[in-house]
């Protein structure tokens, strides 16, 4: 009775987390710890991706056929300006990290160590 319990209390918090959630690197010498900022890392949280100086909630997730990709409507704002992109994400097999593709721009990003944020 006492597992069931904990298990039901944990569930919720796994429904949560999607994903891509994380902090990532936008260099190799990126400081993990200041997110949206140059010189700085990238994160994804509940849907929402926080990159420099803007966010983009990510909206009406489609899967990729034949591969372990989503594609996302980026509803952006930043620097007084909002706009809306599509995007595809997919995890980075070799790092761990993350791959991110706009129309015309593909991005790879290593995973900050867990307990960077």
């Amino acid at each position: 009775m006492i597992r069931l319990a904990i298990a039901f209390a944990v569930l919720p918090s796994l429904a949560l987390a999607g994903p891509f959630d994380g902090v990532y690197k936008q260099t190799a010498n990126a400081e993990c710890f200041l997110v949206g900022v140059d010189g700085g890392s990238l994160q994804i949280k509940d849907d929402i991706f926080y990159g420099v100086g803007m966010e983009c909630r990510m909206a009406s997730p489609v899967q990729v056929v034949d591969m372990e990709a989503t594609l996302y409507n980026m509803q952006c704002a930043g620097e007084d300006a909002a706009w809306s992109e599509r995007a595809m994400l997919m995890n980075d097999k070799e790092s761990g990290g993350l791959i991110m593709i706009w129309n015309g721009y593909a991005f790879r990003y290593d995973r900050c160590a867990d307990d960077a944020n």
